[in-house]
């Protein structure tokens, strides 16, 4: 079997895993018809996300490297003969990846390269290339707390971690709440984040029954007297990957059942930037209980790294500390700067406005393109969720599209449990412009109007 690992010279990690798999069938060390472990083996093994190998498998299975047998699993291709492979410079479309758009008149280069030259060249300013501490400093911890401000009253710099992203902040939050066996609850559909830390810390996650406006407080109550959980794992606001969002009474709900059963809320809320109300955060309506993870990540850039996690408390904060220091040491301090700086200049506000506007005519795009199917979306989100007409699976789907060189997410990457609702996820923001968006979309819609049975890209 193959033992899975990265090229080091591919641009993405997913590309890494495809372009290893595709050398090592070249030099033979793998052999036609061999099986390939599962997913979330090789995500284990590699300690990536299980949508990172999900898109190297659609991309592998795109260039014709392999190809899945139902019920058996999958397997490198018999069809290259002679180990001459396909060429894999076919063009691809990606609505996997859950990234904003670069709106045009954003010039990241410009704003990064101007903005770090900035910071360096003021005085003291080589200290952001040093070791800080490990929950960021004062004035990075100052800037997060006014930018939360907007949303999260009487917010002390005291209660705030600058973290590397917010999964980061996530495996810290969980490692210092709960311990190996322990139960967190979550939604039947859920980020894939969480699944990839709860394998890591070997957790259980307990799926809640989900509606239009996401977890249901009858499911969070019945979860608390049968399972006794730990913890509870939301993302109120455009959830990923399904976009419901929680109305405020909702929230108060669970709030009430939460103090009830005294379990602590771990709140990702990483779209509510992107809203124009946002609604309120379980961080204010329970500050005793609550952990906030709030990211720069989809109202500006991944590439930061940087998220703000508010902690219930100071001491909480300081707790949390000793878990970043141990797994990540800090925030890469030079961005956490550039952060600071967006965020008082008004870039940070500015880049957010351009992503929304970008995002609402990605969305508009996909409305007139899928008028008829059944899908849900928020105009300023990133992403929708699909669900598919009778007679297709996602996978099948999934499978199908990535021959036609797009890349979709199935509902199996973010289901939390059995039976899994037959979706996918797409994500709008890499198309790197309307006319591609467009494009995929409307190929799509092609394929989802094929009959599985009558296709002959069926898988056997």
């Amino acid at each position: 079997m193959w033992n899975p690992r990265l090229s080091e010279t591919a641009r993405m990690k997913y590309l890494g895993i495809v372009e290893a798999l595709e050398a090592d069938i070249r030099s033979g060390r793998v052999q036609l018809g061999e099986r390939l472990p599962p997913q979330r083996t090789i995500a284990d093994t590699l300690e990536v996300d299980l949508t990172t190998v999900t898109r190297a498998f659609n991309e592998a299975r795109r260039r014709g490297l392999i190809a899945a047998q139902a019920g058996r699993g999958t397997f490198i291709s018999e069809k290259i003969e002679g180990h001459r492979l396909p060429r894999s410079d076919v063009p691809s479309i990606d609505l996997s990846m859950n990234i904003p758009p670069q709106p045009a008149n954003i010039d990241f280069r410009k704003l990064m390269s101007h903005g770090i030259s900035d910071i360096l060249e003021r005085p003291g300013g080589l200290f952001h290339l040093h070791y800080q501490e490990s929950n960021g400093t004062e004035v990075d911890r100052a800037a997060g707390a006014h930018w939360l401000s907007r949303r999260i009253a009487d917010l002390s710099v005291n209660r705030i971690a600058v973290t590397p992203g917010a999964q980061s902040a996530l495996f810290a939050v969980c490692a210092l709440l709960l311990k190996p066996g322990d139960t967190i609850m979550a939604g039947a559909t859920t980020y894939p984040g969480l699944k990839t830390v709860a394998a890591q810390q070997k957790l259980t996650i307990k799926p809640l029954s989900m509606d239009e406006q996401g977890i249901t407080p009858d499911s969070f109550e019945r979860a608390c007297q049968e399972k006794s959980p730990k913890a509870f794992y939301v993302i109120p606001t455009i959830d990923n990957p399904t976009t419901s969002t929680m109305s405020a009474s909702r929230r108060r709900e669970i709030v009430a059942l939460a103090r009830k059963y005294s379990i602590p809320i771990i709140e990702d809320d990483p779209y509510s930037p992107l809203l124009p109300t946002p609604v309120i955060t379980f961080a204010e309506l329970a500050r005793d209980l609550t952990w906030h993870i709030a990211t720069l990540s989809k109202c500006a850039t991944p590439a930061l790294r940087i998220a703000y996690l508010i902690a219930p408390s100071p001491n909480c904060a300081l707790r949390l500390a000793s878990v970043l220091r141990a797994t990540t040491i800090m925030a890469p301090p030079l961005m956490s700067a550039l952060a600071a700086r967006w965020i008082g200049d008004g870039t940070l506000e500015s880049i957010t406005k351009s992503i929304i506007a970008e995002n609402t005519a990605r969305q508009n795009i996909a409305a007139s393109i899928l008028d008829g199917i059944d899908y849900a979306s928020i105009p300023q989100a990133p992403h929708l969720w699909l669900r598919l007409p009778e007679g297709w699976h996602a996978r099948s789907l999934t499978d199908h599209a990535a021959r036609i060189g797009i890349s979709i997410i199935p509902s199996s990457a973010f289901s939390t449990g059995t039976p899994q609702i037959e979706a996918v996820r797409l994500s709008l923001g890499v198309a790197p412009d309307h006319d591609t968006l467009a494009e995929a979309l409307t190929q799509l819609v092609d394929l989802i109007a094929t009959p599985p049975a009558l296709d002959t890209l069926a898988l056997v």
